[in-house]
């Protein structure tokens, strides 16, 4: 007579897969991020982030690293720009495969980024690869040149910005924001500067330490205004959401 196996729970089911802490997620992966790095080779960051706390400071996240030249990177170290997005929405499912990520000295990168969670369902550490793919692209424009054939790419904007510290990272994000408005912050006006505001909201870089201050700072006006811009934007959208 054959047992019979009992199908898990539908509370099982839910926890499965999940870790209750950052130990036991190094526990497991350690050494595939050791593998990963070793068989991709030094062009190959891999990555884990630390985000357990209850309010984590996104300066000190990195748990675990290999090949942290790519990014300037060691343990200790900051998360990317991306850490602050997720932690701002920790309800929408943020894992991602091969999107753009840029350097603080504008090498390009392609990431792919996973994240755990506990059984509540709050996100606990990020796991990431970043590919340098800086020398490939040098090669193919040589290549390019060689044959006489231009490409036809049209860049991308980048999705992830890195850097050795919290400060280089959302200095980036700044300056990506500014730039998409497509005019010099002197000839910004004041729905350009909310623009501004409100997208570096959206990408909660307002939640890093003094990231109102250094937003201000670029954008020419004072904190109090920057706070005043941002209570008129977050109230609009309420008043949109609610119709």
């Amino acid at each position: 007579m054959t047992a019979s196996l009992s199908q898990p729970s539908l509370d099982a089911l839910a926890r499965m897969g999940t870790y209750e802490s950052v130990d036991e997620i190094l526990a497991v992966f350690r050494p595939v991020i050791h593998a990963v790095a070793a068989a991709v080779g030094p062009g190959c960051e891999v990555v884990l982030h630390d985000l357990s706390a209850p309010d984590p400071d996104l300066g000190h996240t990195i748990a675990a690293i290999e090949n942290g030249h790519v990014t300037g990177r060691e343990v200790g170290g900051p998360s990317s720009s991306l850490g602050a997005s997720v932690l701002h929405d920790q309800g929408a499912d943020h894992n991602a495969f091969g999107y753009r990520g840029l350097t603080s000295d504008g090498r390009q990168l392609r990431c792919s980024s996973v994240y755990f969670r506990n059984s509540a369902g709050r996100i606990i550490a990020a796991l990431c690869v970043n590919f340098d793919v800086s020398t490939i692209q040098r090669m193919r424009g040589l290549l390019d040149g060689l044959l006489g054939e231009a490409s036809a790419d049209v860049p991308e904007q980048p999705n992830e910005f890195f850097g050795r510290d919290l400060v280089a990272v959302m200095d980036a994000m700044v300056t990506e924001a500014i730039r998409e408005i497509g005019k010099p912050v002197d000839q910004m006006s004041r729905d350009d500067r909310i623009a501004v505001l409100t997208k570096l909201d959206q990408q909660g870089v307002l939640q890093m330490r003094k990231g109102v201050e250094s937003i201000a700072a670029r954008l020419g006006i004072s904190r109090v205004t920057a706070y005043a811009y941002l209570d008129e934007a977050r109230n609009q959208e309420a008043e949109e959401a609610t119709g």
